[in-house]
């Protein structure tokens, strides 16, 4: 009888520590939790009244070309909005994402197409709307996984919160990848056109954003019979895409 009275009191015991151990990790997690939204929304903010200095992608690249002994080259120049000509953004934005002004960060009708064509066996292609992709380029790394996916989708509905679709062009027009080492509208209006973005022509606008699924396979100074097709089909659309 002793020998069982010992051991209920050591379960006893033992079970007193476990809403304590508990409590712990819930205010640990809790605690994380309140930490990130905190970092994460004030980060948001400040990027709405200062431009992103680099990006993560911008950084692989570096190493990307150290790595095959070319040399580290990162070209961008910011251009505030208002400098960038309108048939640029709107370009960007019958390219890319045609109901841009539309949606609240995701185009549920392009998910769907897009899941249905890989569902059919067609090339693999994503529904990702210009706010998603600025999200991700910006905020996260672009190695492609459910973890990146769902940060994606957090920082989208950030961006479309606190910067509004103007901000996000801007943004995206700044920052998107447009060759070997050129990021943003600017450096790809200089580097393939030798003139700035302001002057662009309408068809060179275009052609600028034809090449953005894979800017350093394509170039808009030498476009490929793909890319002459994409970008008429831009041009034709242009004169309905809604900007900010």
């Amino acid at each position: 009888m002793a020998r069982k009275r010992k051991r209920k009191r050591k379960i006893s015991r033992k079970n007193r520590w476990l809403p304590t151990i508990s409590n712990v990790y819930l205010r640990w997690f809790v605690r994380v939790t309140v930490y990130f939204f905190m970092i994460t929304v004030a980060w948001v903010i400040l990027l709405r009244f200062i431009n992103p200095p680099v990006t993560w992608l911008m950084v692989q690249r570096g190493f990307e070309q150290k790595s095959e002994g070319k040399a580290w080259r990162i070209t961008k120049r910011w251009v505030r909005y208002d400098e960038l000509p309108d048939h640029l953004k709107r370009a960007a934005v019958a390219g890319e994402d045609a109901r841009f002004m539309e949606h609240g960060g995701f185009d549920r009708e392009a998910i769907l197409d897009a899941y249905e064509r890989n569902k059919e066996g067609d090339r693999l292609r994503g529904g990702s709307t210009i706010s998603q992709q600025t999200a991700k380029n910006v905020f996260l790394w672009p190695r492609r996984s459910w973890i990146r996916k769902g940060f994606e989708t957090y920082f989208t509905l950030l961006i479309e919160l606190f910067w509004g679709k103007k901000r996000i062009l801007e943004v995206y027009l700044n920052v998107i990848e447009t060759g070997d080492g050129l990021y943003g509208a600017e450096a790809a209006a200089q580097h393939y056109f030798g003139k700035p973005a302001r002057n662009l022509t309408q068809r060179q606008a275009a052609l600028i954003v034809a090449v953005l699924p894979n800017p350093r396979r394509w170039s808009p100074a030498k476009p490929t019979p793909f890319i002459n097709r994409k970008a008429n089909r831009i041009v034709r659309y242009m004169r309905y895409s809604q900007i900010p």
